[in-house]
């Protein structure tokens, strides 16, 4: 009997034993997906994606105790102060941080009543008995530790309060002793439906270190059985005595879990949202200061010279977000130092427009030009208000203009000639569509040869804010 119980617990444990590895990974792309709330950092769950061990062997040994019987191991019952042997091993997997199984073997003797079936009996009433039992259950593990646990525990974690319970099947020999001598009186096989028992209790964890694990263990044993206790068939005398009819005993037990697996910790001791205040209290306590202008403001234009595009702004000057100074006419004259700032001019004529009457003053004309992205002959929203004060200015003016469109020198001489011409007609198109007369307007492009700064030849050699500027559509009078 007790051969074949160890082949069937044998059998339990191979395959179990057998998948007790794990490794880490990492997401292999193919995620996330409907099923992972959208988070990068997901792969299939297996054991080469596992952090923690979940696997464990445990052994113990200890002393059970009839309780609730017509015999007892106890003196206050029908019996003296009588001490059996028990031991298990068991086969542990942890399936969450607080939940696991166990497929236990148990094996031991428990002594009951008047007198140990070692001596001989005192009298011709005395009655002992002893039980050897063998068992095997699968027990639930539930760690009230890590359900129980305060967040704001920050203490060393080396303590875990576990509750046992389960069902399984029981095999026993029963023997009673008088002054007539020592009898069987009960024999139950394993694996019948009236074998079957159940056990329940709790347990104290100290963790030794990231393998071993010491245990004190006290389980309460339910049989179902009237006749474990050695008392004879269910209408003897002895087990007359008493009302109850199941056998029932406590077991308490001192023993040792070995964890297997390549990782540092097991899961049962991980308490996850330990793990997530840890992290959130390592970021609170992080020096968030973000250090601004680290290289400083060398122009004083109040763009920091990290991202500013114009080093040497002129005191004054308004600068754009990238501290460009800013020239709304585009002829080359900074807002600063132009007299026509919204007319283009020469240089030489502060930004102002020659005439044979003299320099056209501000006043005269609200004409301003537009620029345009690389490779594209797309109005920009940000141009539609200037353009749309073109149409207004041209509409109120008696002369006629010229719709002049040029790019920077990136690309061939024929292609830049086709792409300012094209941005011209639309600038063009959109004033005839807003209003303008189509007799007062013509497109003309000049390709890359009207660079608004010369310099930029080939575009390499100058800032991107002297291309941009190069890319651009401007009108002048006939």
């Amino acid at each position: 009997m007790k051969l074949s119980l160890a082949i069937v617990a044998l059998a339990l444990a191979i395959p179990a034993v057998s998948y007790a590895q794990d490794s880490t990974a990492v997401s292999n792309g193919e995620y996330p997906n409907t099923f992972s709330s959208g988070s990068a950092n997901v792969s299939p769950f297996t054991n080469q994606s596992k952090r923690f061990n979940d696997w464990s062997i445990s052994a113990g040994a200890g002393v059970p105790l009839i309780q609730s019987a017509d015999l007892t191991s106890i003196k206050n019952g029908n019996g003296k102060n009588l001490f059996g042997y028990s031991a298990y091993v068991s086969i542990d997997k942890a399936i969450t941080h607080a939940f696991g199984l166990k497929l236990q073997y148990d094996r031991g003797e428990t002594r009951q009543g008047w007198f140990n079936t070692k001596d001989a009996a005192p009298d011709a009433k005395a009655v002992g008995a002893r039980t050897q039992y063998d068992a095997i259950s699968l027990l639930g593990d539930i760690n009230f530790s890590n359900l129980l646990r305060r967040v704001d525990n920050h203490s060393p974690y080396r303590w875990a309060l576990h509750g046992y319970a389960g069902i399984g099947t029981l095999a026993y020999r029963a023997y009673q002793k008088d002054s007539k001598g020592q009898q069987l009186v009960t024999e139950v096989k394993p694996f019948k439906l009236g074998s079957m028992f159940m056990q329940a209790g709790a347990g104290l964890k100290y963790k030794i270190n990231n393998r071993i694990d010491l245990e004190g263990r006290l389980m309460y044993v339910v049989t179902g059985d009237d006749e474990f206790d050695g008392g004879g068939d269910k209408y003897s005398v002895i087990n007359r005595r008493e009302e109850q009819v199941s056998d029932n005993f406590f077991n308490a037990t001192l023993g040792i879990s070995l964890k297997l697996g390549k990782h540092e910790s097991h899961l049962m001791w991980h308490d996850p949202l330990q793990e997530i205040y840890y992290k959130l209290d390592v970021l609170a306590n992080k020096n968030q200061d973000i250090e601004v202008c680290k290289k400083g403001d060398a122009d004083n234009d109040g763009v920091c010279d990290d991202w500013d595009r114009q080093l040497d702004t002129p005191a004054g000057a308004r600068v754009d977000g990238a501290g460009v100074a800013l020239d709304t006419d585009l002829d080359g004259v900074i807002d600063l130092y132009d007299k026509c700032v919204t007319v283009p001019g020469p240089v030489e004529n502060n930004g102002c427009p020659t005439t044979t009457t003299g320099p056209v003053v501000e006043t005269e004309t609200k004409l301003e030009g537009i620029e345009f992205d690389l490779n594209s002959d797309r109005i920009l929203p940000s141009n539609t208000p200037i353009l749309n004060n073109a149409v207004n200015y041209i509409n109120s003016s008696t002369g006629s203009y010229s719709v002049i469109g040029a790019t920077d020198t990136r690309g061939t001489d024929a292609y830049n000639q086709k792409l300012s011409e094209r941005r011209a007609n639309n600038v063009k198109n959109y004033l005839i569509k807003n209003g303008v007369q189509s007799g007062k307007i013509n497109a003309i492009g000049k390709g890359e040869k009207d660079l608004k700064y010369p310099e930029c030849e080939p575009a390499t050699k100058c800032p991107e804010w002297k291309n941009r500027a190069n890319r651009r559509v401007y009108f002048e009078a006939k």
